[in-house]
């Protein structure tokens, strides 16, 4: 009699089991920020805000799924949308918060110094820790092999280093790679996980940052690619890196930064008119595609010669060290996070205004949208797993 409690309970553990097992292959998170609307072009201080949320996404099926949303992971719009970063074995989340209300004074935000961990074993997800960061911490990068996290931190100069062994995240130490001015922002691996980009959006350049074990300085080498680098992403292959510009949001054209990371030094080998305000970009896991969000004047106040009602998502195919473009789909306002899929098939991008994560399909000749999946905020960015 005892034996069919005991059977159904492995069977339910199992199909955890099975199902942790299967969205390990294609798990995306999305933090949401509840404490900052835009009302015709600035951004508003919400009053007495709900938590700030953290949302899982499961790409392993024929279709994106919403897998759980949980309350009480702080994190924020304010930055470059690189906050958030899943290991490569897709069991923790790490996800930093730039900003956070101030408590003098609960109409303005100041700055915030969190990284949360959060555990993608159990359903719903779990906060296992909140750690200490260096002032405004506005990128996160994990390496390939899963030990060692960068976290950008822009008010100080500095880059905070966490060690990774399973569920434990350690903070190692805060570098000093710069003045403070100089606007730290995101650090983005290569594969041999002894080297990294960093961008710096107020000198306008991107750092070379020299990894052994787990000490971390800067390689001597920065790279101009434009104005304000901001975002950026690294190939799988370690060939190239892609860096959007975001410039002075002044309406005139902004840039992508092409850099050949393989050449002796490395360097920028390409510049690409991509729009206003190229706010996130990311390349496939296999290199072949770059995906580019831009803000597309849809943050301007209405009836300025710049705004635009929606943001622009792009398609860049990849070869070599050359970009070339192939498709472009318009997106909700004030638009943040992108990624790919494993697959190709796949562009998940975010609107901070519609509290929604668009979906697109991609046949390798256009980009058509599907239905949106809706969160409980402002989606700030979406975090992936580099393998």
């Amino acid at each position: 009699m005892h034996a069919y409690p005991l059977l159904r309970s492995f069977a339910a553990t199992l199909s955890v089991a099975l199902f942790v097992s299967t969205a390990r292959a294609e798990l995306f998170v999305v933090p949401n920020d509840n404490k900052v609307v835009l009302v015709n072009g600035a951004q508003v201080v919400v009053k007495d805000p709900p938590p700030d949320t953290l949302a899982v996404i499961d790409l392993s099926g024929e279709r994106p799924r919403l897998v759980a949303e949980i309350d009480g992971v702080p994190n924020s719009v304010i930055g470059p949308p690189a906050g958030a970063a899943i290991t490569p074995n897709e069991e923790l989340a790490l996800v930093a918060s730039s900003n956070h209300v101030d408590p003098r004074d609960p109409t303005k935000q100041t700055g915030d110094n969190r990284l949360t961990v959060v555990d993608l074993t159990t359903r719903p997800p779990r906060v296992l820790a909140t750690l200490e960061t260096g002032g405004m911490p506005s990128g996160v990068g994990i390496n390939r092999a899963g030990t060692l996290a960068l976290v950008g931190n822009h008010d100080d100069g500095t880059v905070s280093v966490f060690a990774i062994a399973g569920k434990n995240v350690t903070p190692v130490g805060r570098v000093k790679v710069a003045e403070a001015a100089t606007g730290v922002r995101q650090p983005v691996f290569a594969p041999d996980g002894r080297t990294a980009i960093l961008t710096c959006d107020s000198e306008h350049e991107v750092m070379l940052l020299r990894i052994d074990g787990q000490k971390v300085s800067p390689a001597g080498r920065s790279i101009r690619p434009g104005l304000k680098p901001y975002a950026g992403d690294v190939s799988r292959d370690g060939s190239i890196a892609v860096v959007g510009n975001v410039g002075f949001l002044n309406g005139d054209v902004d840039t992508l930064g092409v850099i050949d990371l393989r050449a002796e030094p490395p360097r920028l080998v390409d510049s690409l008119n991509v729009g206003l305000t190229p706010e996130c970009v990311v390349l496939s896991p296999d290199g072949s595609l770059c995906a580019v969000i831009l803000l597309n004047g849809s943050t301007k106040p209405k009836g300025t010669p710049f705004f635009q009602p929606q943001g622009r998502l792009r398609l860049y195919r990849v070869s070599g060290t050359k970009l070339t473009f192939a498709a472009e789909a318009p997106i909700g306002a004030w638009p943040q996070g992108v990624t790919i899929s494993a697959d190709n098939r796949t562009v998940l991008a975010t609107s901070m205004v519609e509290k929604a994560v668009h979906v697109f399909r991609w046949d390798g000749k256009a980009l058509s949208e599907k239905e949106p999946l809706k969160m409980k905020g402002g989606p700030s960015t979406i975090g992936r797993a580099r393998k």
